[in-house]
This record gives structure tokens, sequence and C-alpha cells, in this order.
């Protein structure tokens, strides 16, 4: 039996199990990668990388406490490093009129260049570590994919 067949006479269930748990470690290990490159080639960490990825999905910004949700992180998580983005003059702060307690994160132009690098470098490692699929693997397994987050929006 090869490491990557399921035994004869598993169940369904089992067959379930085995797939999660190889999601769980292909994902563990690209992320490993991720911030390993991330921080070897660009001194910087995965959360900042998304925080700058969700302010460049959203030009005009977002209201910190919809970053953080967007994000599913704490507000103080996020803070932080909009602070840091904000002292390196990657992001800035506005103030939501009407609202004294809410500002607006958004990238400034330096931000959305900076960004713009470290996207195109994350899209090559992903790349490369998914090498190995096909397009026609990749549109399976993205279908696949789709089907489980679908049950979980329904769940939601």
């Amino acid at each position: 039996m090869k490491p990557s067949q399921a035994p004869a006479g598993e169940t369904l269930s089992k067959a379930r199990l085995r797939v999660w748990l190889k999601l769980l470690k292909s994902v563990n290990g690209i992320e490993t990668e991720i911030r390993r490159n991330l921080r070897e080639e660009h001194g910087t960490t995965l959360p900042r990388f998304d925080v700058m990825s969700a302010l460049a999905r959203f030009p005009d910004g977002l209201k910190m406490s919809d970053l953080s949700s967007y994000l599913k992180v704490s507000n103080g998580n996020v803070t932080g490093i909009v602070d840091k983005l904000t002292e390196e003059g990657l992001a800035l702060r506005v103030a939501v009129p009407g609202d004294r307690r809410a500002q607006v994160a958004r990238l400034t132009a330096k931000g959305r260049a900076a960004f713009e690098e470290l996207a195109q470098h994350h899209e090559d490692w992903i790349n490369t570590l998914l090498e190995g699929l096909s397009a026609g693997n990749v549109d399976a397994l993205s279908a696949h994919l789709d089907c489980i987050l679908d049950r979980q929006m329904e769940e939601d």
C-alpha cells in the first residue's frame, strides 16, 4: 500500500478524516514556507502582509474595526501593524467624519508599491510550491474546496 492510498474497506468517514489531515499538513507546510520567505527575503511577517493585502483590496480604506473583522483577528493585532505601517509611511489613518472614535486605514502610494512587489513574490512562491499541479488538478481541487467553503457558509 502506498502512503497516499486508503486501506481497503476504509469507511468514507475515515477517508474524509485522512483528506482533512492531508489538507492540514499541506496548508501548514505552505504557510511555514511563506512565513520564512517573507521574513528572510523581505524582512516582514505574514500578519503584516495580510493587513497590507486587505488594505490593497480596499483602496478607499477600511475602518480599523472592519479591517480586524475582515482578517478575523483582534483590533489590537491590527492596530499594532497599522501603527508600524504608518510610521514607515506605508499606510495612513484618517478620521471618520461624524465618528470621533473611528479611523480609516489605507495604503499610501509607497505602501501600494511595496505591497505590489510583495504580492508578486508571494504569487511566485505559491506557483513554485504548487507547480506539481496541472491546470486540471487546480480546477478540480478548487471546485472541491468550493464545496467545503459553501458548506461552511451555510452553517454560519
